[in-house]
């Protein structure tokens, strides 16, 4: 039931997009760091593009982990691929420059059962949701480590 409408809700264009607009305003540190903004650059038109994502984990300030959610078939995903380079919002943080990468499955794994433990009730929804969208449940959910450029100290 959950499954079914999260995989609805994922289909509704301006639901999804609804958060870009709170960071654009200024306010991502509503999400208190549950979700970022990233800007990244099409492929093929070279124009910025900008997506909100759910932090997978935050090892560390200037470090955090992302799913792809529909596999490697996200447009976002393609893209980092194609030029790792990016901007993030997180937090208080606005349009800091990153640097993208594809973590190996084994970490990758590693860090889904750690997320799935962490997060059983709100994992099943996910998982769910993604068997509905799909159509399987054996679907690829690839790992992006983004590195933040350091501003520092914090005090």
């Amino acid at each position: 039931m959950a499954g079914e409408l999260g995989a609805r809700l994922l289909k509704e264009r301006w639901l999804v997009r609804a958060p870009i607009a709170i960071f654009r305003v200024g306010l991502g540190f509503l999400f208190a760091g549950r979700l970022l903004l990233l800007e990244h650059v099409g492929r093929s038109s070279g124009l910025p593009r900008h997506v909100a994502l759910e932090v997978l984990t935050r090892p560390s300030r200037d470090e955090v982990i992302i799913a792809s959610g529909f596999g490697k078939m996200s447009q976002w995903f393609q893209n980092l691929q194609a030029n790792p380079h990016c901007h993030v919002s997180i937090g208080t943080r606005r349009r800091v420059p990153a640097t993208a990468s594809v973590l190996p499955a084994d970490e990758a794994a590693r860090l889904l059962d750690d997320y799935r433990d962490a997060h059983p009730k709100l994992w099943s929804v996910l998982d769910d949701s993604m068997t509905q969208l799909r159509g399987s449940t054996d679907y690829e959910l690839p790992l992006v480590r983004l590195t933040l450029q350091s501003t520092g100290p914090t005090h």
